[in-house]
Protein backbone atom coordinates (compact mmCIF):
# COMPACT_ATOMS: atom_id res chain seq x y z
CA UNK A 1 0.00 0.00 0.00
CA UNK A 2 1.37 3.25 -0.96
CA UNK A 3 2.61 5.86 1.77
CA UNK A 4 -0.16 8.87 2.76
CA UNK A 5 1.59 11.67 2.11
CA UNK A 6 2.73 10.92 -1.95
CA UNK A 7 1.34 13.40 -3.64
CA UNK A 8 -0.04 12.30 -7.04
CA UNK A 9 0.94 14.48 -10.44
CA UNK A 10 -1.51 16.77 -11.79
CA UNK A 11 -3.69 15.44 -15.07
CA UNK A 12 -3.52 19.26 -16.22
CA UNK A 13 0.35 19.78 -17.82
CA UNK A 14 0.94 23.65 -18.18
CA UNK A 15 3.24 25.37 -21.19
CA UNK A 16 3.22 28.82 -19.38
CA UNK A 17 3.90 30.78 -16.13
CA UNK A 18 1.03 32.68 -14.55
CA UNK A 19 1.38 36.08 -13.89
CA UNK A 20 -0.28 38.28 -11.05
CA UNK A 21 -2.58 40.91 -11.17
CA UNK A 22 -0.31 43.38 -9.82
CA UNK A 23 2.24 42.62 -12.22
CA UNK A 24 0.73 43.96 -15.03
CA UNK A 25 1.26 47.72 -14.33
CA UNK A 26 5.11 47.32 -13.95
CA UNK A 27 4.89 46.68 -17.80
CA UNK A 28 4.96 49.63 -20.05
CA UNK A 29 3.62 52.68 -18.67
CA UNK A 30 0.23 55.20 -18.02
CA UNK A 31 -0.08 58.00 -20.13
CA UNK A 32 0.95 60.92 -18.09
CA UNK A 33 -1.93 63.55 -19.89
CA UNK A 34 -4.54 64.24 -17.01
CA UNK A 35 -7.69 62.12 -17.48
CA UNK A 36 -6.34 59.51 -20.08
CA UNK A 37 -3.68 57.55 -18.03
CA UNK A 38 -4.24 54.91 -20.51
CA UNK A 39 -1.53 51.84 -20.25
CA UNK A 40 0.45 51.80 -23.11
CA UNK A 41 3.12 48.69 -23.39
CA UNK A 42 5.06 50.69 -25.61
CA UNK A 43 5.23 54.70 -24.49
CA UNK A 44 6.01 57.52 -26.49
CA UNK A 45 8.55 59.73 -24.21
CA UNK A 46 8.83 63.23 -24.87
CA UNK A 47 12.44 64.62 -25.13
CA UNK A 48 11.53 68.37 -23.85
CA UNK A 49 9.27 67.12 -20.89
CA UNK A 50 10.91 63.79 -20.01
CA UNK A 51 6.72 62.70 -19.82
CA UNK A 52 5.61 59.53 -20.97
CA UNK A 53 2.06 59.56 -23.47
CA UNK A 54 0.02 57.19 -25.44
CA UNK A 55 0.12 57.48 -29.01
CA UNK A 56 -2.85 60.02 -29.33
CA UNK A 57 -0.74 62.42 -26.71
CA UNK A 58 2.94 61.82 -28.15
CA UNK A 59 3.21 65.32 -29.55
CA UNK A 60 4.52 68.58 -27.99
CA UNK A 61 1.23 70.08 -28.95
CA UNK A 62 -1.18 66.77 -27.87
CA UNK A 63 -0.02 66.50 -24.63
CA UNK A 64 -0.05 70.43 -23.96
CA UNK A 65 3.99 70.33 -23.06
CA UNK A 66 4.99 72.87 -20.99
CA UNK A 67 8.40 72.69 -22.12
CA UNK A 68 7.84 72.98 -25.74
CA UNK A 69 10.42 73.06 -28.12
CA UNK A 70 13.65 72.80 -25.96
CA UNK A 71 14.10 69.62 -27.43
CA UNK A 72 14.76 71.49 -30.92
CA UNK A 73 16.86 73.92 -29.52
CA UNK A 74 18.77 71.41 -27.54
CA UNK A 75 19.26 69.67 -31.46
CA UNK A 76 19.91 72.91 -33.21
CA UNK A 77 22.54 74.11 -30.62
CA UNK A 78 24.43 70.57 -30.80
CA UNK A 79 24.25 70.47 -34.40
CA UNK A 80 25.95 74.83 -34.73
CA UNK A 81 28.45 73.60 -32.10
CA UNK A 82 29.45 70.10 -34.63
CA UNK A 83 29.49 72.41 -37.23
CA UNK A 84 31.60 75.25 -35.73
CA UNK A 85 34.17 72.59 -34.68
CA UNK A 86 34.65 71.04 -38.20
CA UNK A 87 34.77 73.85 -39.60
CA UNK A 88 37.99 75.11 -37.91
CA UNK A 89 40.75 75.55 -40.26
CA UNK A 90 43.39 73.19 -40.13
CA UNK A 91 46.89 74.63 -39.15
CA UNK A 92 49.29 75.04 -41.95
CA UNK A 93 53.34 75.71 -42.33
CA UNK A 94 52.53 79.50 -43.56
CA UNK A 95 56.63 80.19 -42.91
CA UNK A 96 58.37 77.40 -43.12
CA UNK A 97 61.89 78.01 -45.31
CA UNK A 98 61.03 74.93 -47.34
CA UNK A 99 57.43 75.64 -48.68
CA UNK A 100 56.51 76.91 -52.58
CA UNK A 101 57.05 80.21 -52.71
CA UNK A 102 53.61 80.74 -55.10
CA UNK A 103 50.58 82.46 -52.43
CA UNK A 104 48.29 80.05 -53.35
CA UNK A 105 50.97 76.83 -52.88
CA UNK A 106 51.27 75.56 -49.23
CA UNK A 107 53.37 72.21 -50.82
CA UNK A 108 56.79 72.03 -48.36
CA UNK A 109 59.61 71.70 -51.42
CA UNK A 110 62.97 70.27 -51.10
CA UNK A 111 61.60 66.95 -49.68
CA UNK A 112 62.35 63.31 -49.94
CA UNK A 113 58.93 63.20 -51.97
CA UNK A 114 58.93 66.40 -53.89
CA UNK A 115 61.83 68.06 -55.55
CA UNK A 116 61.71 71.73 -55.25
CA UNK A 117 62.92 74.25 -58.44
CA UNK A 118 65.14 77.55 -58.19
CA UNK A 119 63.81 80.45 -60.49
CA UNK A 120 66.95 82.46 -61.37
CA UNK A 121 64.64 85.47 -62.43
CA UNK A 122 62.71 85.79 -58.66
CA UNK A 123 65.36 84.32 -57.01
CA UNK A 124 62.82 82.32 -55.27
CA UNK A 125 62.04 78.26 -54.91
CA UNK A 126 59.11 76.52 -56.19
CA UNK A 127 57.35 73.20 -56.63
CA UNK A 128 57.12 71.32 -59.62
CA UNK A 129 53.87 73.11 -60.62
CA UNK A 130 54.67 76.76 -60.47
CA UNK A 131 58.32 75.83 -61.55
CA UNK A 132 57.40 77.96 -65.04
CA UNK A 133 57.42 81.66 -65.24
CA UNK A 134 53.88 82.17 -66.64
CA UNK A 135 52.57 79.56 -63.63
CA UNK A 136 53.93 82.15 -60.51
CA UNK A 137 53.58 84.84 -62.09
CA UNK A 138 57.54 86.31 -62.25
CA UNK A 139 57.00 88.82 -63.93
CA UNK A 140 55.67 91.31 -61.79
CA UNK A 141 57.79 89.54 -58.82
CA UNK A 142 61.24 91.92 -57.45
CA UNK A 143 63.69 89.63 -57.94
CA UNK A 144 64.89 88.52 -53.78
CA UNK A 145 68.26 90.62 -53.28
CA UNK A 146 67.55 93.47 -55.87
CA UNK A 147 67.15 96.85 -55.52
CA UNK A 148 63.02 98.11 -56.00
CA UNK A 149 63.95 101.65 -56.45
CA UNK A 150 66.39 100.89 -59.15
CA UNK A 151 64.82 97.68 -61.19
CA UNK A 152 62.90 99.23 -63.77
CA UNK A 153 66.02 101.28 -64.61
CA UNK A 154 68.70 98.50 -64.53
CA UNK A 155 66.22 96.10 -67.04
CA UNK A 156 65.97 99.22 -69.54
CA UNK A 157 69.38 99.72 -69.21
CA UNK A 158 70.57 96.17 -69.43
CA UNK A 159 67.86 95.89 -72.79
CA UNK A 160 69.87 98.75 -74.69
CA UNK A 161 72.81 96.65 -74.17
CA UNK A 162 71.77 93.64 -75.17
CA UNK A 163 70.19 94.91 -78.43
CA UNK A 164 73.45 96.76 -79.30
CA UNK A 165 75.56 93.86 -78.06
CA UNK A 166 73.50 91.64 -80.79
CA UNK A 167 73.88 94.41 -83.29
CA UNK A 168 77.37 94.90 -83.20
CA UNK A 169 78.09 91.11 -82.90
CA UNK A 170 76.36 89.98 -85.78
CA UNK A 171 77.34 92.76 -87.98
CA UNK A 172 81.27 91.68 -87.56
CA UNK A 173 80.36 88.22 -87.95
CA UNK A 174 78.04 89.15 -91.14
CA UNK A 175 81.28 91.09 -92.68
CA UNK A 176 84.02 88.27 -91.84
CA UNK A 177 81.70 86.02 -93.39
CA UNK A 178 82.18 88.00 -96.95
CA UNK A 179 85.80 87.17 -98.67
CA UNK A 180 87.88 90.66 -98.52
CA UNK A 181 87.76 91.86 -101.87
CA UNK A 182 88.83 95.46 -103.32
CA UNK A 183 86.10 98.30 -103.26
CA UNK A 184 86.49 98.64 -107.12
CA UNK A 185 85.65 94.62 -107.49
CA UNK A 186 81.72 95.49 -107.56
CA UNK A 187 81.16 92.29 -109.69
CA UNK A 188 83.04 90.15 -107.53
CA UNK A 189 81.32 91.31 -104.19
CA UNK A 190 77.95 91.09 -106.00
CA UNK A 191 78.64 87.70 -106.93
CA UNK A 192 79.91 86.70 -103.10
CA UNK A 193 76.51 87.88 -102.11
CA UNK A 194 74.59 85.82 -105.15
CA UNK A 195 75.95 82.69 -104.13
CA UNK A 196 75.83 83.67 -100.63
CA UNK A 197 71.70 83.83 -100.94
CA UNK A 198 71.52 80.60 -103.09
CA UNK A 199 73.20 78.65 -100.59
CA UNK A 200 70.59 80.17 -98.16
CA UNK A 201 67.78 79.16 -100.53
CA UNK A 202 69.06 75.70 -100.87
CA UNK A 203 68.98 75.10 -96.86
CA UNK A 204 66.10 77.14 -95.74
CA UNK A 205 63.20 75.37 -94.19
CA UNK A 206 59.29 76.79 -94.18
CA UNK A 207 55.89 76.25 -95.42
CA UNK A 208 56.01 74.59 -99.12
CA UNK A 209 52.54 76.18 -99.69
CA UNK A 210 54.06 79.38 -99.71
CA UNK A 211 54.54 80.43 -103.52
CA UNK A 212 58.42 80.85 -104.62
CA UNK A 213 57.77 84.73 -105.42
CA UNK A 214 56.46 85.20 -102.44
CA UNK A 215 59.19 83.88 -99.71
CA UNK A 216 61.73 86.37 -97.61
CA UNK A 217 64.37 83.74 -97.06
CA UNK A 218 65.96 85.15 -93.48
CA UNK A 219 68.87 83.77 -90.87
CA UNK A 220 67.16 83.55 -87.79
CA UNK A 221 68.79 83.03 -84.86
CA UNK A 222 67.14 83.05 -80.89
CA UNK A 223 69.43 84.36 -77.69
CA UNK A 224 70.99 81.29 -75.38
CA UNK A 225 68.15 82.66 -72.25
CA UNK A 226 65.44 81.82 -75.11
CA UNK A 227 65.83 78.63 -75.88
CA UNK A 228 65.91 74.60 -74.95
CA UNK A 229 67.62 73.96 -78.35
CA UNK A 230 70.80 72.45 -79.36
CA UNK A 231 71.23 74.76 -81.96
CA UNK A 232 69.20 78.41 -81.74
CA UNK A 233 69.61 78.97 -85.07
CA UNK A 234 68.66 78.59 -88.76
CA UNK A 235 67.89 79.57 -92.55
CA UNK A 236 64.13 79.77 -93.03
CA UNK A 237 62.09 81.05 -95.76
CA UNK A 238 58.68 83.13 -94.99
CA UNK A 239 55.56 84.59 -96.83
CA UNK A 240 56.52 88.48 -97.37
CA UNK A 241 52.70 89.05 -96.77
CA UNK A 242 52.73 87.54 -93.09
CA UNK A 243 52.93 89.85 -90.14
CA UNK A 244 55.79 90.14 -88.12
CA UNK A 245 54.11 88.35 -84.82
CA UNK A 246 53.37 85.21 -87.33
CA UNK A 247 56.58 84.98 -88.03
CA UNK A 248 57.70 85.30 -84.59
CA UNK A 249 55.50 82.28 -83.98
CA UNK A 250 56.82 80.17 -86.25
CA UNK A 251 60.44 81.42 -85.46
CA UNK A 252 59.91 80.47 -81.88
CA UNK A 253 57.81 76.95 -82.37
CA UNK A 254 61.22 76.09 -84.93
CA UNK A 255 63.64 77.13 -82.79
CA UNK A 256 62.29 75.51 -79.52
CA UNK A 257 61.28 78.72 -77.75
CA UNK A 258 59.39 79.27 -75.16
CA UNK A 259 56.65 81.77 -76.47
CA UNK A 260 54.40 83.42 -74.20
CA UNK A 261 53.32 86.82 -75.69
CA UNK A 262 49.45 85.96 -75.62
CA UNK A 263 49.54 85.15 -71.69
CA UNK A 264 51.83 87.76 -70.46
CA UNK A 265 50.85 91.53 -69.95
CA UNK A 266 54.60 92.74 -69.29
CA UNK A 267 57.36 93.15 -71.17
CA UNK A 268 59.95 91.23 -69.07
CA UNK A 269 58.86 87.59 -70.61
CA UNK A 270 57.77 89.03 -74.20
CA UNK A 271 59.47 88.10 -76.97
CA UNK A 272 60.45 90.62 -79.86
CA UNK A 273 61.99 90.25 -82.97
CA UNK A 274 65.30 92.10 -83.77
CA UNK A 275 66.37 92.97 -87.61
CA UNK A 276 70.40 93.05 -87.37
CA UNK A 277 70.89 95.28 -90.44
CA UNK A 278 68.45 97.47 -89.96
CA UNK A 279 69.67 97.64 -86.05
CA UNK A 280 65.76 97.94 -84.72
CA UNK A 281 63.12 96.15 -82.91
CA UNK A 282 60.22 95.09 -85.59
CA UNK A 283 56.72 96.02 -84.65
CA UNK A 284 54.54 93.16 -84.63
CA UNK A 285 51.88 94.57 -87.58
CA UNK A 286 54.65 95.03 -90.15
CA UNK A 287 55.15 92.42 -93.02
CA UNK A 288 57.98 91.08 -93.10
CA UNK A 289 58.37 91.45 -96.77
CA UNK A 290 58.16 95.24 -96.13
CA UNK A 291 60.74 95.48 -93.61
CA UNK A 292 63.32 92.43 -94.40
CA UNK A 293 65.32 91.34 -97.34
CA UNK A 294 66.51 88.06 -98.73
CA UNK A 295 69.66 87.15 -96.68
CA UNK A 296 68.89 89.49 -93.71
CA UNK A 297 68.96 88.21 -90.11
CA UNK A 298 66.55 88.45 -87.69
CA UNK A 299 66.77 87.46 -83.59
CA UNK A 300 64.04 86.42 -81.22
CA UNK A 301 64.97 88.59 -77.97
CA UNK A 302 63.37 88.55 -74.62
CA UNK A 303 62.76 91.36 -72.17
CA UNK A 304 63.77 93.69 -74.04
CA UNK A 305 60.84 96.41 -74.11
CA UNK A 306 58.70 97.70 -77.31
CA UNK A 307 59.52 98.71 -80.50
CA UNK A 308 62.06 101.33 -80.66
CA UNK A 309 63.83 102.48 -83.84
CA UNK A 310 67.59 103.10 -84.07
CA UNK A 311 68.63 101.75 -80.98
CA UNK A 312 72.54 100.42 -82.70
CA UNK A 313 74.55 103.44 -83.14
CA UNK A 314 75.46 103.16 -86.70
Amino acid sequence: MAPANTTEPSTEEQSFTKMAAADVDSIGAHCEMPFCRQLDFLPFRCESCRGKFCLDHRTESAHSCPHAGEWARRKRDAQQSSTSSSSTPKPTILNHEQQCSSPSCKTLINTPLTQGVHCPNCNRHYCLKHRMREDHDCANLVPIGARPGQSQREKGIAALGKLRAWGAAKQKSLGASMPKVPQSSAKTNAAAQFKALNDLKKTAKGDGKVPMDKRVYLHVEASADTTIAKHPSGAFFYDKAWSVGRVLDVAAKALQVQNVNNRVEGEEERLRVFQVEAGRLLEFGEKVGDVCQSGNTIVLLRGVGPAVPDLIEP
